[in-house]
């Protein structure tokens, strides 16, 4: 079926257009095209002599960068593409729905037709904040918001894969599910560090501390919470139009630090836990593997000073470890069955198994 094609296609594409935009992000090439959707008022970066003295003409006294408006211009045609494809995702799911016979085995994404909508909705918020990123010129608080639409899309679209494609049949015994609010909260937290991660990349404070666990010799550094995490202000700037100052970038950055110590024990003792249920197991470790490469990714940063291809790297892993928490969720709330331990119904031999948990 087209529909079950088209989901599987889904979660990849907004994989790649999140991390292409986080590549646009790290190369300064969100302003590569200075107006929206276009750049330079054509459809394509202007590359050739001539396309680029009528982008001079048109935009006078900005310096014309063909390679970084190629970046961005790459990126809205991939954001584009993924917008198209989301759309004939939310159309063939409302269509299978008004198909769909009571009694009779569902169509592909008839149970999936409002969040398909919400998503287009979603969307359509994503485009406007992409248009205000360039048009408020990188502004740091529409930047992040635009990383974390991106990411919520991601979720989202990966979890409808996931229910499409991964059996729904029995898994283990109550244990699992009474994990499942714990891990909604992990997903909470981690979405909460996303942003933080986002908030200290869009105010170029990667490298404010330039040592490691310490910042500036200290794990207490001066910090000013007020200018930094001030989300109604200009890049590079204070709410009252001055240059943010040192304290401000320290804590951004130290803030990021301990979010990712309070995500790093949180989801590594829930994975632990989750590690010895069965049938759960396998989405526990993969969630572990991928935090332990996450942290790994997020101390080389500051260790070999912000290479490109691993900050990149590193948007790469938050998508990921967010999937992986997503599917952890979707593994601990399949309706209980068979217990995986000794092929019996649950409920049977083992009276700590629970009802049917829905997701």
């Amino acid at each position: 079926m087209m529909y079950r094609k088209l989901l599987l296609l889904a979660p990849l594409l907004t994989l790649i257009v999140v991390v292409v935009g986080a590549y646009t992000r790290l190369t300064d090439s969100g302003l590569g095209c200075p107006d929206w959707p276009g750049c330079y008022g054509q459809l394509t970066a202007p590359d050739t002599p001539a396309e680029i003295a009528r982008a001079g003409e048109r935009f006078p006294g900005l310096e014309i960068d063909p390679l970084k408006g190629w970046i961005e211009m790459i990126h809205r045609y991939l954001a584009g593409t993924l917008g198209l494809l989301i759309l004939s995702l939310a159309v063939i799911a409302w269509r299978n729905r008004l198909r769909s016979v009571p009694g009779q085995p569902r169509l592909p994404g008839s149970d999936a037709h409002w969040l398909g909508t919400g998503l287009l909705v979603l969307l359509m918020v994503q485009a406007l904040l992409g248009k205000f990123t360039v048009t408020l010129l990188l502004k740091p608080g529409i930047v992040t918001l635009h990383l974390l639409g991106g990411m919520l899309i991601l979720s989202v679209l990966f979890r409808m894969a996931i229910g499409e494609y991964v059996d729904r049949g029995a898994v283990a015994v109550a244990r699992a599910a009474r994990l499942a609010p714990w891990v909604a909260l992990g997903i909470g937290l981690l979405i909460v560090q996303i942003v933080l991660g986002g908030w200290v990349s869009t105010n170029y404070a990667a490298l404010t501390c330039l040592d490691f666990p310490t910042c500036h010799g200290t794990f207490l550094p001066s910090m000013d919470f007020q200018h930094g995490f001030h989300v109604l202000r200009e890049l590079g700037e204070a709410p009252d139009g001055s240059p943010l100052s040192h304290e401000s970038l320290n804590a951004i950055q130290w803030t990021h630090r301990v979010g990712a110590l309070v995500i790093t024990a949180y989801l590594g003792t829930l994975g632990l836990i989750a590690w010895r249920i069965p049938g759960v197991s396998a989405a526990a470790v993969a969630m572990l593997v991928l935090l332990a490469a996450q942290v790994t990714i997020g101390i080389l940063n500051v260790v070999w000073l912000l290479p490109l291809w691993l900050a990149t790297l590193h948007n790469l892993g938050a998508a990921l470890l967010l999937c992986s928490v997503v599917m952890l969720k979707f593994t601990v709330t399949r309706p209980a069955g068979v217990d995986v331990r000794t092929g019996q119904a649950a409920g049977q031999g083992d009276k700590g198994s629970a009802r049917a948990v829905h997701a």
